[in-house]
């Protein structure tokens, strides 16, 4: 036989590698096809895994537990004293995910899907108003025998968590409200506007989404546009609860409600806000520190560079925050 067709004997160790080689990259072609599939015809799924992979990396599982009318869904994790935290207005539990990764090596934390909101149930027609809500977490409190915990508040869960520290004492060790409805606060255009009707958490295009982030974050989100569109989705499935839930809000019982009840606190009370808040104005951080007449200690924190949401721009400084308050009673 002439040389130039000689087969080649490759080495076994060589033949070995090739192959792998070959199977690893036929692998990577199909995990690019899969996750280009999904990104374009299920982004939902990889949002999912996204949020299921940062809850892992948390030390968060995530559970389920029938409390009265709720099916309450919600991550727990974390060892050391409990801390509850509540997501705001239109939003659901893994905003919080940042901000837990920092907190689970000193703390057991519980953070739910309100109900109504994420995962949670929802009755149709059932109120979800401050009160409501905080007469249901008094009964997921006791279905999880939780005793005492601190309890922390973003937004509409700080008026939720202000009301029923007011309402359940016994329970609540430490309360800290970050951005907290319920106050009051110097005018501002969104209470103008919320006053009059228009709720700027509506939206149904990727334009409607990017106007709604505008308010509440310093920086515009980078999120992939399919990503945009399942939280698009999201929103307009969900058009009549937001607006129901929003009209509810719009009572003076409800938008002052933790300011009714601020003479009631007596536990250590923490005021956390973003310096440019669009939303609830820092000068409720006055409010709040006035009107805290039985509080056993009162602090106030003001974190720059962020605006309404300072858990998703300001992750470490928040964790920071928290735990210095939690730990110095």
């Amino acid at each position: 036989m002439p040389p130039s067709i000689r087969p080649v004997n490759r080495p076994l160790w060589k033949q070995m590698l090739f192959r792998r080689l070959k199977l690893l990259a036929w692998l990577v072609a199909i995990l690019g096809i899969v996750l280009g599939g999904s990104y374009l015809f299920a982004p939902q799924w990889l949002m999912r895994a996204n949020f299921a992979r940062e809850a892992m990396a948390a030390h968060l599982e995530t559970h389920s537990v029938q409390a009265g009318d709720t099916r309450w869904v919600y991550y727990e994790g974390g060892s050391g004293p409990t801390i509850v935290l509540l997501h705001g207005f239109a939003d659901r539990r893994q905003v919080w995910l940042d901000v837990a990764n920092r907190l689970t090596p000193h703390f057991h934390l519980i953070i739910p899907d309100l109900p109504g909101w994420g995962d949670s149930s929802r009755l149709p027609g059932a109120s979800y108003d401050i009160d409501a809500q905080a007469a249901r977490l008094q009964t997921f409190v006791q279905t999880l025998r939780l005793g005492r915990f601190v309890l922390v508040g973003h937004s509409m869960g700080g008026a939720i968590a202000g009301v029923y520290a007011a309402e359940h004492p016994e329970h609540v060790a430490e309360l800290a409200l970050v951005d907290a409805f319920g106050l009051k606060y110097n005018e501002n255009a969104f209470a103008r506007e919320s006053l009059a009707g228009k709720d700027p958490f509506l939206f149904d295009d990727r334009a409607g989404f990017a106007k709604a982030a505008a308010l509440v974050l310093d920086k515009p989100l980078d999120l992939p546009g399919r990503f945009v569109d399942v939280l698009v989705a999201r929103n307009v499935k969900n058009h009549a609860f937001i607006k129901h839930v929003f009209n509810q809000l719009r009572q003076p019982s409800q938008y002052l409600a933790v300011q009714h009840r601020l003479g009631q606190l007596d536990m250590p009370v923490l005021g956390l806000w973003c310096h440019d808040d669009k939303v609830i104005d820092r000068s409720a951080l006055d409010s709040l520190r006035n009107g805290l007449t039985h509080a056993s200690a009162i602090s106030s924190s003001i974190i720059s560079g962020c605006n309404h949401m300072p858990m998703l721009e300001k992750p470490a400084e928040t964790a920071q925050i928290l735990t210095g308050f939690a730990l110095s009673h």
